[in-house]
C-alpha cells in the first residue's frame, strides 16, 4: 500500500491566507527588541535611540519595497485599523460637508463595516457590483463618480476568492478623471492578500493609500502598515503622542514593526511558480471529486483556492478536516464565528447554499506536495460521511 508521509510530521496547514507563521529570520531579528533593547522610541537616552534607529529601519525596508518616501509610511496595530485610518481619516481631514465614497461589495469586512458605519455620519456609499469572475466594471466605476466623491477603496486580491482587481488600471483612470476636477479623489487598495505575489509599487499603481499586514507575510501578529502619499490629508484616529508623524499615538511595538520590516524584506515573488503548480494540482484533482465546484476565478492569486461542495455544510468539512489533522478556512478568519452566508460568494452570484457548502484552501512557501496529497486523500472520505449524514 502506498503510504503518504508528512514532511517533518507536520499536520496540512491550509490556511495561510489567515495567517502565515513566523519566519525564522524574522523572529531572530525581533529578539533583541523582546529583551535586553526595550527602550522607549520616545526617550532621548541611548536605549530609547536604539528602538527609533529600529523602526527607522523597518520604515525603510517598507518604502523600498512600496517604492514611496519613508515619511509616506506610518505603523499601525493591524490591517483593520490601517483601513480605518485611511478611511476615517480622510473624510476627518477633508472636512467637506458632503462626502461620497465608492467600495465594492466583496471588500474585507474592515472596510465594508467601516463605510456601512460612517454613512450613519452623512456620508454616502456606493457598494460596486462584481461580475462571476469577482472583478468590478471600470464603467461602473466611472458611472458612479459624482462631484462629492472623494475616495474609491478597492481591494487588490479578495482575502476569500483570490480575484486580483486591476488596480493600476483603475489607479490610471482616477489620475485621467482628477485632471478634469476641482476636488481630488483619492485612491485607496487594501493590498493585504496581494503583498506575497503582486507588484505593490505605489507609483505605478497610483495609489493614495495602501494598507498592507504583517501576519500574513510570515511576520508577527499585531502589526499593520499604511502609505499614505504626501498630500493626503489623513487626521489620526488616535491621538494623544506624535508618533508616526503624529498620525498614530501610542508607544509604537518595537519588536513587531522590526519583525514587519524584516518580512517586507524577505518577500520573495520566485515562489510563485512552487506555489502556482500546487494550486492547479489541487484544483484539478478536487474537480475530479462528484459535486465540486471551483469559486475561485482565472485571474486570481497563486495562493487562494475556493471550493463548494454540494449536499455538505463547509463548517461541517471544515471540523471534519481539522479532526484529521488539516487546516482551512470557511472564508475569511476575521469572520468564522459568522453562521452568515459568505459575503463574496453571495456578490459573485453563488445561491446560498453554494456559499455555505464553500470551503477555502490557502498556500504558502511551506506548503508541500506531500501535504496536498493528505488533504486529497481525507476530502473525499470526509465529504461521503457528512452526506451520509445529511442523506444528501
Amino acid at each position: 500500500m502506498h503510504r503518504i508521509i508528512l514532511v517533518n510530521n507536520m499536520k496540512p496547514y491550509l490556511d495561510y491566507a489567515s495567517t502565515t507563521p513566523i519566519n525564522k529570520e524574522v523572529l531572530k531579528e525581533m529578539e533583541p527588541y523582546l529583551k535586553e533593547e526595550y527602550g522607549n522610541p520616545s526617550s532621548l537616552h541611548e536605549l530609547g535611540r536604539k528602538a527609533k534607529r529600529a523602526i527607522d529601519k523597518a520604515r525603510k525596508r517598507a518604502a523600498k519595497f512600496l517604492s514611496s518616501d519613508e515619511e509616506e509610511i506610518i505603523f499601525t496595530g493591524s490591517a483593520s485599523e490601517s483601513n480605518n485610518t485611511a478611511i476615517r481619516g480622510l473624510v476627518k481631514g477633508i472636512k467637506q460637508e458632503k462626502i461620497h465614497i465608492i467600495t465594492t461589495q466583496i471588500e474585507h469586512k474592515a472596510v465594508l463595516e467601516t463605510c456601512e458605519d460612517i454613512e450613519s455620519e452623512n456620508i454616502e456609499v456606493t457598494y460596486l457590483p462584481v461580475n462571476k469572475e469577482g472583478l468590478i466594471k471600470i464603467d461602473d466605476l466611472t458611472a458612479s463618480i459624482k462631484p462629492e466623491t472623494r475616495l474609491i477603496s478597492v481591494m487588490y486580491v479578495n482575502n476569500e476568492m483570490g480575484a486580483i482587481q486591476p488596480i493600476k488600471e483603475i489607479g490610471k483612470k482616477i489620475e485621467e478623471i482628477n485632471k478634469e476636477r476641482k476636488d481630488k479623489i483619492y485612491f485607496h487598495t487594501d493590498a493585504v492578500q496581494a503583498a506575497n505575489w503582486l507588484d505593490c509599487n505605489t507609483k505605478e499603481l497610483k495609489v493614495d493609500l495602501l494598507t498592507l499586514s504583517s501576519h500574513k507575510i510570515y511576520g508577527p501578529k499585531g502589526v499593520g502598515l499604511l502609505y499614505i502619499k504626501k498630500g493626503t490629508p489623513i487626521k489620526p484616529l488616535i491621538t494623544g503622542g506624535a508618533q508616526e508623524w503624529k498620525l498614530r499615538a501610542g508607544t509604537e511595538n518595537v519588536s513587531g514593526i522590526v519583525g514587519m520590516g524584516k518580512a517586507i524584506e524577505l518577500i520573495q515573488k520566485n515562489t510563485n511558480k512552487k506555489i502556482e503548480f500546487i494550486k492547479s494540482k489541487l484544483i484539478e484533482r478536487v474537480l475530479k471529486i462528484p459535486g465540486s465546484q471551483l469559486n475561485t476565478p482565472k485571474q486570481s492569486a497563486p495562493h487562494i483556492a475556493n471550493f463548494s461542495f454540494k449536499g455538505v455544510e463547509g463548517e461541517g468539512l471544515l471540523i471534519l478536516l481539522d479532526d484529521k489533522g488539516i487546516a482551512v478556512s470557511t472564508g475569511s478568519a476575521c469572520t468564522s464565528v459568522s453562521l452568515s452566508p459568505s459575503h463574496v460568494l453571495m456578490a459573485m452570484g453563488s445561491s446560498e447554499l453554494e456559499a455555505h457548502s464553500s470551503i477555502r484552501v490557502s498556500l504558502g512557501n511551506q506548503t508541500t506536495e506531500e501535504e496536498i496529497e493528505y488533504f486529497l486523500k481525507i476530502l473525499p472520505e470526509s465529504l461521503k460521511k457528512l452526506r451520509r449524514i445529511s442523506g444528501r
